[in-house]
């Protein structure tokens, strides 16, 4: 008697539930399907850019230095000025090397003295051919003993190397300096046009450089593309750029390998030791495009929602090429002209019936801003 209740009681729980169920089925039908946002898959011109953080250095970085020792006397210019080539920059003291030079000239004068004393001797053959010519060695000797002192005299009016622009200067008047000081006096710099430094790691490399045109590496580095600098403070320098140079070698340290970016400076904005980032375009002509807000990710996968002819959809996943703005470019999965949900996709589930809405790509696309990947 008691497992006859107990089977009443199970199947009077069993028909409530399938009764409940066809109420919900029935209300399901009697609403219709739900309505979902839809549009279609197009194709766009769009720029994706790979970005190196670089460094800046002016085309020409010369260290200025002394090449004789002495206190600095004067500092003639100030640091950020225009200098040509050859200008004096720093005065350093030279009393005792005025000293110096006063006695070399007093024994250039004496050995001179002593050529011209010995010469008629030797005319009249007094004395040999070889004590006149011992003479002049040692005015020969004394000569250049002079030059050396008053070279150095010289080298204490330290001149700019190159023309360009005056860095930090980091000794004043006072400082006593040396050819043998480790700290340049400064740093003059051509910076009419600098170089931007960056690097990439051996696979972005190769991938990089295997899909560029020509047949060996200069080939191809004449047909990269200019590239673009975003500076420190997030703007894009108005100036592009051009690859010159990619190190053949791989640091052994880093596994990474060194590009050098040439860019005019008219303006001066750029200076040594600026830091930024550099990008490097790459344009997919004519690519097939889906709004990311149209996708789902599903165990790594990226799909979405391609709306059949009878209203239902159908899950397809996508190979995604690049990133750019909020858009996918799309390898395969979807071609032009294909309808998708575009919105609300993680709602879904697959052959799931929709009243679709029609509605702009680029209500979905958003207007296209450059976005750096």
């Amino acid at each position: 008697m008691k497992n006859l209740f107990k089977y009443i009681a199970v199947t009077a729980g069993l028909l409530s539930i399938i009764s409940c169920g066809d109420n919900q089925d029935a209300q399901q039908q009697a609403q219709g399907p739900m309505p979902y946002p839809v549009t279609e898959v197009q194709q766009k011109t769009v720029t994706a850019y790979s970005t190196y953080p670089t460094s800046i250095e002016g085309i020409v970085n010369s260290e200025v230095r002394a090449k004789v020792s002495g206190y600095i006397t004067d500092v003639l210019v100030d640091e950020g000025e225009k200098v040509k080539k050859g200008q004096v920059l720093f005065k350093l003291e030279t009393q005792s090397l005025n000293q110096e030079a006063e006695a070399a000239k007093a024994n250039v004068n004496a050995a001179q003295v002593e050529v011209n004393k010995l010469k008629p001797l030797v005319e009249k053959d007094i004395i040999s051919e070889v004590q006149l010519e011992t003479a002049r060695a040692r005015l020969a000797q004394a000569q250049s003993q002079y030059n050396s002192v008053a070279a150095n005299i010289g080298y204490a009016n330290i001149k700019s190397p190159v023309d360009g622009y005056v860095g930090s200067i980091r000794l004043r008047e006072g400082a006593l300096v040396s050819p043998t000081s480790q700290q340049p006096l400064t740093t003059v710099s051509d910076i009419s046009q600098v170089y931007a430094y960056f690097s990439m790691n051996e696979t972005d490399y190769l991938n990089f450089i295997q899909e560029q045109n020509g047949q060996d590496i200069q080939q191809k580095i004449d047909s990269l593309p200019k590239v673009k600098l975003k500076l420190a403070n997030g703007s894009i320098y108005e100036q592009e750029g051009k690859i010159e140079t990619i190190n053949s070698q791989i640091n052994n340290n880093t596994g990474a390998i060194s590009f050098r970016a040439r860019f005019d400076n008219p303006s001066r904005i750029l200076t040594n030791g600026n830091s930024g980032t550099i990008l490097i375009p790459n344009t997919y002509e004519n690519a097939v495009v889906v709004p990311q807000q149209s996708t789902y990710e599903q165990q790594g996968t990226t799909l979405v929602y391609k709306v059949n002819n009878d209203n239902t959809v159908s899950s397809t996943s996508l190979e995604v090429k690049a990133s750019v703005d909020n858009l996918y470019v799309i390898e395969s999965g979807v071609q032009e002209g294909d309808s998708i949900v575009a919105s609300g996709a993680g709602k879904l589930s697959a052959n799931a019936k929709i009243t679709p809405q029609p509605i702009p790509f680029d209500s979905v696309a958003k207007p296209i801003k450059t976005v750096f990947q």
